[in-house]
């Protein structure tokens, strides 16, 4: 009995010790409903793979909840080991010197390979220094693709495989969904990313100067000229006919996308995962739309998402557990099969030709737009728009821009008084980051 005992305590102090040899990373995300499961299950699958490190992932919000809470856990010294940013919030993690380390220098510390090539081009390079270094690892990116319900076309007399591409065609969709009895014709999510940010470099030109902020932080903000004043007027108009229906601010419009009461929507082409799950029509992806009248349209559209940044004031083993997991996200498999569950873009080169290799675009049509609309070559003008205080700067493009769908402010003085409002930020930004 006594030996019995003895072999017990020995099994459970056993126990206790290899529990206690786990290295726990914490990770914050701001991934709610299908996503949360899926950064859930990328965090069990690592687990499982080896027994040294434990990621433990905690949901904190939205991107700005997240973001707030994990600038006061840093000052009271307890911030995560991981924290996931979204891409507004780049150049505001990039000025808080000393609050990170570059992931680049994570992967070579852990004495991990790290190729900064093996990462698709497009995305990787919103997120490095110009000094070349990578400075956050690129987890989901997203860019504005179309989204439209094909089951609502039939309906409405249209030929379902084939999406309006251009904005006066995107008008003509919806007065025929109208007519048919459809509520909600045409709807956006993130309006400035969609609508001003993605538009500018779809059209090639500029949202703010210093190539977007990406030159320097005395940018300021540009996005009032003719195109820009027409294409809001257009929206204005949608909105006053009943074709265009504005759902309110960030994601809010996803839902009654996905709930089949708006046939068509811009937004993040990670609604794909989504619409998968809850949808109950047949659905479509089509590319951004542009004006045919626009020279250089269709350029490229800019990212969206968000990026894993690594805080600073953690110890040595803990940065090894880290790189750990960024290079298995970074594994052909693991990036590919994340790709196609979400609607994300691909991480790595090697997890788009996987995907590819496997037929998935071929089964699944669509999927691939944000792929193709993000691979063409950029431009000064429309490589992404990296700005200080931006997620300030959209809250005030939200606020000038909802007098415009309410009727009570024009659009060349809604833009306007964005530009001043914006601009306001963007010198503060540059006078505390000298």
């Amino acid at each position: 009995m006594k030996l019995k005992m003895t072999l017990a305590a020995a099994a459970l102090a056993a126990c206790s010790l290899s529990a206690q040899a786990q290295t726990e990373i914490q990770w914050w995300h701001s991934m709610g409903g299908a996503l949360g499961e899926w950064v859930n299950d990328l965090a069990k699958e690592f687990n499982a793979s080896q027994k040294d490190y434990k990621i433990v992932p905690t949901f904190k919000g939205g991107y700005d909840e997240s973001m707030t809470a994990a600038i006061a856990a840093y000052r009271a010294g307890n911030a995560p080991h991981i924290l996931q940013v979204f891409e507004v919030g780049t150049a505001t993690m990039m000025a808080s010197k000393g609050a990170i380390v570059p992931v680049g220098k994570v992967m070579q510390d852990a004495g991990l390979k790290f190729d900064q090539n093996a990462y698709v081009p497009a995305v990787a390079g919103y997120y490095t220094a110009p000094n070349g270094q990578m400075l956050s690892f690129p987890f989901n990116s997203s860019t504005p693709v179309f989204h439209y319900n094909k089951d609502a076309f039939k309906a409405a007399g249209m030929d379902s495989e084939k999406p309006p591409t251009t904005w006066p065609e995107v008008a003509l969709a919806a007065a025929k969904l109208k007519a048919s009895g459809h509520k909600c014709p045409f709807t956006t999510s993130w309006i400035s990313w969609t609508q001003l940010e993605s538009f500018s470099a779809w059209h090639n030109t500029e949202f703010a100067t210093k190539g977007n902020g990406m030159r320097g932080i005395d940018a300021r903000l540009s996005f009032n000229t003719p195109l820009h004043v027409r294409h809001i007027e257009n929206l204005a108009n949608m909105a006053k006919s009943g074709l265009f229906v504005y759902k309110g601010r960030n994601n809010a419009a996803d839902a009654t996308f996905v709930s089949g009461e708006c046939a068509m929507a811009t937004g993040s082409s990670a609604l794909y995962g989504s619409v998968v799950r809850n949808g109950k029509f047949a659905y479509g992806i089509g590319t951004l739309p542009y004006y045919p009248d626009v020279a250089g349209a269709p350029q490229n559209t800019v990212i969206g998402g968000a990026s894993l940044w690594v805080m600073s004031g953690k110890k040595a083993p803990e940065y090894k557990g880290v790189g750990q997991f960024f290079a298995f996200l970074s594994q052909a498999d693991v990036a590919a099969a994340s790709h196609q569950r979400t609607g994300y873009l691909p991480v790595t080169k090697a997890s788009f030709e996987l995907t590819d290799k496997s037929g998935f675009y071929k089964k699944n049509p669509g999927t691939d737009v944000s792929v193709t609309q993000m691979i063409r070559k950029t431009t000064d003008k429309s490589r992404g728009v990296r700005l200080g205080n931006f997620v300030q700067i959209r809250t005030i493009i939200d606020e000038e821009l909802e007098g415009v769908w309410s009727g009570k402010k024009a659009p060349k003085e809604a833009l306007d008084l964005a530009i001043s409002r914006g601009n306001e930020q963007l010198a503060r930004f540059e006078k505390a980051n000298k």
